[in-house]
């Protein structure tokens, strides 16, 4: 009598057909599909530095683009000194020019105006804010600048020819030298004044220089810079044509040879 077979099936040497029944050590050992995880993996690796290249170019570009803003702003606040200063050559009674009587040929008689960034802004208003500020300090007591509009406008307009391209606007305060001590901020005294330029640039770029003036004993003016937001402090002379009276242009300007003078 025969007994039943207990062996099991017959080995051909076949690998096994998947399926759960599939033994995990050959399932471990099928080496299909590693292709495609290693492809992947490497594409997000690739994206990840493409992307991070993208973002330091752009930040390269942007921090370019704000530093040459802030200097076209700031070049501008100085040629507002400089417009400021030629016209104030002009003025014969500077008293005048402290009661908002006489102001720069440079002026927009506009009541508002669109900054570069798009802001809309009320000049009268920002004149009465810088105002509100100074007196709020009372830094000087009675002698505390009262400020008046001398020159604003677009920084194309600073040479008549046009010849400038700058959508900077510029802005020119003037107030009696607070270092008087006469108390009465109104009239002029000792032949120095101060000026307070504030110039706004693209992408909200803003500089201002606070600057006084001086007449000498000679036909010349000398400036100083008190203080330059984000710059160094620094002084320097300004010759200048002779003073004419009457007169709101130069009619005439020579250089000496000898002097290097205007």
């Amino acid at each position: 009598m025969s007994l039943p077979s207990t062996a099991g099936p017959e080995r051909t040497g076949e690998p096994s057909s998947p399926g759960p029944g599939r033994p995990v050590r050959t399932r471990i050992r099928d080496e299909r599909g590693l292709a495609l995880i290693i492809a992947l993996m490497a594409t997000v690796l690739l994206t990840g530095l493409g992307m991070a290249l993208v973002l330091l170019t752009n930040t390269e570009t942007m921090i370019t683009s704000n530093y040459r803003d802030a200097q076209e702003t700031l070049y501008a606040a100085d040629a507002g000194v400089e417009t400021a200063m030629q016209d104030l050559l002009l003025e014969a009674d500077w008293n005048r020019v402290l009661s908002g009587t006489e102001r720069s040929g440079f002026f927009d008689e506009a009541a508002t105006t669109t900054l570069p960034d798009g802001t809309r802004l009320d000049l009268d208003a920002a004149r009465a804010h810088l105002q509100r500020q100074t007196d709020d300090l009372d830094l000087w007591g009675a002698n505390d600048p009262q400020w008046q509009w001398y020159a604003r406008g677009r920084g194309a307009n600073l040479l008549p020819g046009g010849d400038l391209t700058s959508d900077v606007y510029v802005m020119v305060y003037v107030a009696d030298d607070p270092s008087e001590t006469d108390g009465d901020p109104s009239r002029d005294a000792n032949g120095v004044l101060s000026l307070r330029v504030e110039a706004y640039g693209r992408a909200g770029s803003r500089k201002v220089l606070e600057v006084t003036v001086a007449r000498t004993d000679t036909t010349e003016m000398e400036r100083g810079f008190v203080a330059q937001r984000g710059q160094e402090e620094l002084n320097q002379r300004a010759r200048k044509a002779a003073v004419q009276n009457p007169g709101r242009a130069l009619t005439e300007m020579k250089m000496s040879l000898a002097s290097g003078g205007l």
